[in-house]
């Protein structure tokens, strides 16, 4: 397999430029045994939320730990690895949740004693009503090195999985033509940091959708190099989940804000192929 970058570059949607974390160090990918359990944290895009019941979180659709064949998700993709991970598929992730969350869901999965560990985490410390409520990008790496280090002391050995948060500003411009999906995120007051007036191109609102896609950038930078910072235990999707240009075909009629089942499809499929170098143990 290609060595990958300790600090897994995040690439920027359409920019042409590259952020890489601080220290780049390249390192091998060797085989590492399936494991007999695993856990997802997150959000609501972790826990299927509105990808199978209206407003309800649907676990089996997840792209972490989901059981539904539809979705593939890396349960099933790794259970076609090993048998002996059936049934031991928990997801711990919370819908509304931000990084200031995260530890308590650490918590229970130290308890659970997995060994592979999904997070996707930091779409809600973005999506909030205003931008003065975004969570300073300090503290959302002061929360994710204190989780992932949680976790590396609490279950030695274990793999963690960190995913990339998704372009909010590409969900804005895949969906600001559709009169269903302006009126879902204004009657709701969804993610209004990025979707209020979402007709509007005064500088204004086009300076501010700029202004949150760039801290979720900055989010994604953070959470690489704490990864990177646990060396071969972590691996990141690269930016792949950020950079993916998903349509409002992935995208829940019910809320026009969270993956469908085809949304939740392509995030185990553009995460996957990022992560470890599974052995096959059949």
């Amino acid at each position: 397999m290609i060595p990958r970058l300790l600090a897994a570059l995040v690439l920027l949607s359409g920019s042409g430029t590259v952020q890489a974390a601080a220290q780049v160090t390249a390192r091998a990918d060797t085989g590492v045994p399936v494991p007999t359990s695993m856990v997802a944290l997150g959000d609501s895009i972790s826990a299927g939320f509105n990808a199978c019941g209206w407003y309800v979180s649907c676990t089996s659709r997840s792209w972490s730990a989901g059981d539904n064949a539809d979705v593939a998700s890396h349960y099933l993709r790794l259970l076609r690895l090993d048998d002996d991970l059936r049934g031991h598929n928990r997801n711990l992730a919370v819908p509304g949740a931000t990084s200031a969350g995260l530890m308590s869901q650490v918590r229970q999965a130290i308890d659970l004693k997995p060994g592979y560990v999904t997070i996707l985490i930091g779409a809600q410390d973005a999506c909030v009503g205003t931008e003065r409520e975004m969570t300073p990008v300090e503290v959302y790496r002061q929360r994710l090195d204190a989780a992932l280090a949680a976790l590396r002391d609490g279950v030695p050995g274990v793999r963690v999985f960190v995913a990339s948060i998704p372009d909010l500003r590409r969900l804005w411009h895949v969906g600001r033509s559709n009169v269903l999906a302006r009126t879902f995120w204004t009657g709701g007051r969804i993610c209004q940091s990025m979707l209020a007036r979402p007709s509007s191109v005064k500088r204004a609102d086009v300076q501010r959708r700029e202004r949150v896609r760039d801290r979720v950038i900055a989010y994604n930078q953070q959470a690489a190099e704490a990864c990177a910072a646990l060396g071969d235990a972590c691996r990141t999707d690269e930016g792949a989940v950020f950079r993916f240009r998903f349509t409002l075909d992935h995208i829940s009629k019910w809320d026009f804000f969270h993956p469908n089942v085809a949304g939740q499809r392509a995030l185990a499929e553009t995460t996957f192929g990022h992560g470890f170098a599974w052995l096959d143990g059949r």
